[in-house]
């Protein structure tokens, strides 16, 4: 079964190169932060505070997610957009700190895989924790300036004000007890601020296809 992880800060490219390698190997994408964004959404909706770790786990055990290459169903509402709204994002790192959460979404992330006998998967735990024997595992990163550009040219928005809350999210999910954003033992490095992805995604072709040929 082949998995890639891919791992890395917000802002790195980690979702517009996952999806594209995804396309180029014709095999599934999941975006599992995407599933962390939906719970915390599930939360704000229900008035949860991000606090509560016994109710936010209990939260994650029962919400419904649904999710595509580009859309993420929760509860049977559309929330592809509203999950990356302000007040998700702002919240989100509380939710994913929750080990009642991690546990639960690394659970379903591993049936996914299970279910579609492979795919590309990203997030921040991903070659860490959820696949420490993918296929190949990748860590993208680009400097916080880079990032924060990136952002502005997505949603718009001050580039020194979203550099320093991307800066304050990297220092919480790399600090964080359970799972922290770290690099994966036998993971490759790659630095994305100076680089097309285009040119990313060709080289993590010719890495999938070489580590496929060397496990047969």
């Amino acid at each position: 079964m082949k998995i890639v992880a891919i791992d890395g800060p917000a802002g790195a490219g980690k979702s517009t190169v996952a999806r594209q390698l995804a396309h180029e190997l014709k095999v599934p994408y999941l975006d599992t932060g995407a599933m962390y964004r939906g719970v915390t959404f599930a939360a704000i909706q229900q008035g949860l505070s991000t606090d509560s770790v016994d109710d936010i786990g209990r939260l994650a055990r029962e919400v419904e997610l649904v999710i595509g290459d580009t859309s993420l169903i929760v509860d049977g509402v559309d929330a592809t957009d509203a999950i990356r709204a302000d007040d998700v994002t702002a919240a989100v790192s509380a939710v994913a700190a929750n080990s009642q959460v991690r546990e639960e979404l690394r659970a379903r992330q591993r049936e996914w895989i299970q279910q579609h006998g492979g795919g590309v998967v990203e997030g921040r735990d991903i070659g860490t924790v959820v696949f420490p024997e993918a296929t190949l595992k990748v860590y993208l990163t680009a400097s916080p300036l880079v990032r924060a550009k990136r952002r502005v040219e997505q949603n718009g928005g001050d580039v020194d004000k979203i550099a320093k809350a991307i800066t304050e999210r990297d220092r919480k999910d790399s600090t964080r007890a359970d799972s922290p954003l770290r690099e994966a033992s036998g993971s490759v490095l790659i630095d994305t601020s100076d680089r097309t992805v285009e040119e990313v995604v060709a080289q993590l072709v010719e890495l999938v296809n070489a580590a496929v040929s060397r496990h047969g």
